[in-house]
């Protein structure tokens, strides 16, 4: 009896530490997982022309997610100190003394070992560029200390995979691949701006930047412009890849999406700013289900 309730209390432990962990890598709030993953889907689609090569993409669907999580997981490290201060992060595992510096950073190295390995089964152009992603991944959770623009720094981080995805499908990164890298940073300012309007109160206090603090009162200002920039970003994406009309009609529906977004934000409480930030998960949808369209349905019309 007392073997059994030895047995059962280190399961039990066990499974509080890998619930603790897949808490740490956010594993429990899959919205960034939309957000990163429907760049590198644009990419892969628009890079092979239809559907991309099925080993590259289940690559790249999991290297997504590893380095995520990879992502969150240093994120939280670098923010040990400041999550117990700000509402939205308070309960989180660094913040209730539930996980070790050292337990973060060897998850952190051991998820970026596992999409290392994935990468290693494409080419040595895409090798090489993954380099850069673990580079920008580490280093974007600290950029709020030094600057107000972490926001872009998070959109070249998530953005990276875009030329990479092309590199991976065709052994080349075309001029396409750099104007798409612009538009998911531009998006990426975009939504974590919403998202930064939702602690900007705390982080004014306990002095963490961003470009809500940065735009101020020209908050929705300044989002509006990003948004309309990246539009036309994505309408010269469509010319130059020369897509159809569905891919355009489509991108009226994610330019309609912007502009609920604005809706959402316009007195600008935490609660709505939020939902903004979700919203962003269904825009990438709208724009990948365009390309889509285009490529596998407008295409036998023509």
């Amino acid at each position: 009896m007392i073997g059994q309730a030895r047995r059962g209390g280190k399961s039990w432990a066990v499974t509080e530490r890998l619930h603790t962990y897949a808490e740490l890598a956010r594993l429990d709030r899959p919205i960034g997982n939309f957000l990163l993953l429907w760049p590198v889907l644009w990419a892969l689609w628009l890079a092979a022309e239809g559907v991309p090569d099925l080993d590259i993409l289940l690559i790249f669907v999991l290297g997504v997610l590893l380095m995520r999580a990879a992502g969150c997981v240093i994120n939280d490290f670098a923010d040990r100190h400041i999550d117990l201060h700000v509402r939205r992060t308070r309960r989180r595992p660094f913040a209730t003394g539930r996980v070790s510096e050292r337990e973060a950073l060897i998850l952190f190295v051991v998820l970026c070992l596992l999409a290392f390995g994935l990468v290693l089964l494409t080419n040595w152009l895409t090798i090489m560029m993954s380099l850069v992603a673990v580079v920008l991944a580490a280093s974007y959770p600290f950029t709020k200390r030094y600057t107000h623009l972490p926001q872009v720094h998070l959109g070249l981080a998530f953005g990276w995979a875009v030329p990479m995805a092309f590199a991976a499908q065709t052994g080349a990164v075309p001029p396409v691949a750099w104007l798409l890298l612009l538009a998911a940073v531009l998006w990426a300012t975009v939504y974590d701006t919403m998202y930064a309007m939702v602690d900007r109160d705390d982080d004014i206090r306990i002095g963490v930047k961003s470009t809500a603090i940065l735009f101020g009162d020209l908050d929705r200002v300044m989002i509006g412009l990003l948004q309309l920039l990246m539009l036309l970003a994505l309408l010269q994406i469509g010319l130059r890849s020369e897509l159809g009309p569905l891919y355009y009609v489509a991108l009226g529906g994610a330019a309609g999406l912007f502009i609920y977004q604005q809706v959402l934000i316009r007195r600008r409480e935490r609660h709505h700013c939020f939902r903004a930030f979700l919203n962003n998960a269904w825009f990438g949808g709208v724009v990948f289900l365009g390309i889509v369209l285009d490529l596998h349905v407008w295409q036998y019309f023509v």
